[in-house]
C-alpha cells in the first residue's frame, strides 16, 4: 500500500514492512473469539444472553509503557481527553516520526525521556492539561526509568502471551546475561501487585495495565460499571455487601474468574460494553450494524482493519465538536487552579463553560 505525502525517516524506508505482524499482535488476532464465546455461554447463561449482539470483542495486546501512561491519564475522565492529552503528550517529548499530508506525527516518550527532563515534567504536563494526574506520570517516569531493575515493566508481562518482536527473548536474555532484572513474575498477582507501587496506580489501573498491557487475560478489572454488573446480573454478596473496598473488589474479580476461567478479562469487557448506555439499543437486539470480522472461526485482518479505521474517522468527527468545551475547561482549570479531581469544583467549572459556548454561539 503507498499512502501520498508520507515523510518518513531514512531508517524505516531500509525496514522490512510489518504492518501486518503489528496489526496482528496489537489486535491480538491470534486468539479464536468463537471458542471463547462458546466456552463462557456454555458456563454462564447471562453471558449467552447479552453477548448475543457483541460479537467480536477483543483486548488490545498494548506496550506495557503505553498501557501504563494511559490508564494513569484514565482516572475520572472521558476517552475525549485521554485521547488529546496523549496526543499532546507525544508531540511535546515524543521523537517525530514523520508527516502525513503535513502533520508531523510523534512517538510516546519513553519514561527515560520523561525523567531526563527532570523538574520540568510535571510543571510542562500541568501545562498539556494532565492536571493532578502530571505528577503521577512524572513521578511514575522516574521510577520505572531509574529507580527499578533495567527491562523492570516489560518484565512483568505474561511469558505465555509475549508482545511484538522479541519482548519476551529480550527479558530472558537478560536474565541470563546477568543483567538488572527482575525475573518474570510467575503469576498475574505478582504482576498486580508490582504495578501498585506506582504513583497513581490502584487496583483497578493495576488491573486494565496487566490486561491490555501485559498480557494477563485473567485480570478483571472492576469499575462502577462492572460493580453494577456484578449486584445487579450475578447477585454478589446479596443485600450485604453494598461499597466497593479493597475487599470487595478483590471478591469480584475472583468471582468472575471463577465463572469465566483464565481469559476472564475479555469476558468482562464483553459485558462491560453490553452495559454502557451508548450500546443500549445494540444490547437490545439492534445490532444489525455491528461489524463481523469473524467467520468459521478465522479472522479477516483486511477487514478488522478498514473497521478500525471507519469507527476511527467517526470517534475523530465526534471529538472534535467537543473541541470548544473542552478548551474552556483547561482554561478554567489552570486559571481557577483547581484539579479536575475535585467533583464540586469540576461540576462548576463546567456549568461555566456551558454559559459561555451558549452565549458565544
Amino acid at each position: 500500500m503507498v499512502w501520498p505525502n508520507v515523510v518518513v525517516s531514512g531508517e524505516s524506508l531500509n525496514q522490512k514492512d510489518d504492518t501486518l505482524q503489528l496489526l496482528h499482535s496489537y489486535f491480538n488476532l491470534s486468539q479464536s473469539l468463537p471458542a471463547l464465546y462458546s466456552t463462557w455461554s456454555s458456563r454462564d447463561p447471562n453471558f449467552a444472553r447479552r453477548s448475543a449482539s457483541f460479537g467480536g470483542i477483543r483486548i488490545l495486546n498494548q506496550d506495557p509503557w503505553e498501557a501504563l501512561v494511559g490508564f494513569i491519564c484514565s482516572s475520572n475522565n472521558n476517552i475525549s481527553r485521554i485521547s488529546g492529552m496523549l496526543s499532546r503528550l507525544c508531540a511535546r517529548f515524543g521523537p517525530q516520526l514523520g508527516q502525513i499530508g503535513g502533520e508531523d506525527f510523534h512517538d510516546l516518550p519513553s519514561p527515560e525521556a520523561l525523567a531526563a527532563a527532570g523538574s520540568e515534567t510535571e510543571p510542562a504536563l500541568r501545562a498539556l492539561g494532565f492536571g493532578y494526574r502530571a505528577r503521577y506520570i512524572a513521578d511514575t517516569a522516574r521510577l520505572v526509568a531509574l529507580e527499578r531493575p533495567t527491562g523492570w515493566l516489560p518484565g512483568l508481562r505474561n511469558p505465555s502471551n509475549p508482545g511484538l518482536g522479541t519482548a519476551a527473548e529480550d527479558v530472558k536474555s537478560s536474565v541470563e546475561e546477568g543483567n538488572a532484572i527482575s525475573p518474570t513474575p510467575a503469576s498475574y498477582r505478582a504482576a498486580h501487585e508490582a504495578l501498585l507501587e506506582l504513583p497513581g496506580v490502584g487496583p483497578k489501573v493495576a488491573d486494565c495495565v496487566c490486561l491490555m498491557g501485559l498480557g494477563w487475560a485473567e485480570s478483571v478489572p472492576v469499575d462502577t460499571h462492572v460493580w453494577q454488573i456484578a449486584k445487579r446480573d450475578y447477585k454478589f454478596g446479596g443485600s450485604n455487601v453494598k461499597t466497593l473496598n479493597k475487599v470487595t473488589y478483590d471478591a469480584v474479580g475472583d468471582h468472575f474468574r471463577g465463572i469465566w476461567g483464565p481469559y476472564a478479562g475479555w469476558a468482562q469487557s464483553v459485558l462491560f460494553t453490553a452495559n454502557l448506555k451508548s450500546f443500549s439499543e445494540q444490547a437490545a437486539g439492534g445490532g444489525k450494524q455491528a461489524a463481523k470480522v469473524e467467520e468459521k472461526g478465522t479472522v479477516k485482518v483486511e477487514e478488522a482493519v478498514d473497521i478500525a479505521i471507519v469507527e476511527t474517522l467517526k470517534s475523530t468527527a465526534k471529538r472534535r465538536r467537543k473541541t470548544a468545551t473542552e478548551e474552556v475547561l483547561l482554561k478554567l482549570e489552570e486559571v481557577e487552579k483547581t484539579t479536575i479531581d475535585d467533583k464540586v469544583l469540576r461540576t462548576r467549572a463546567q456549568t461555566r463553560a456551558s454559559k459561555r459556548l451558549k452565549a458565544s454561539a
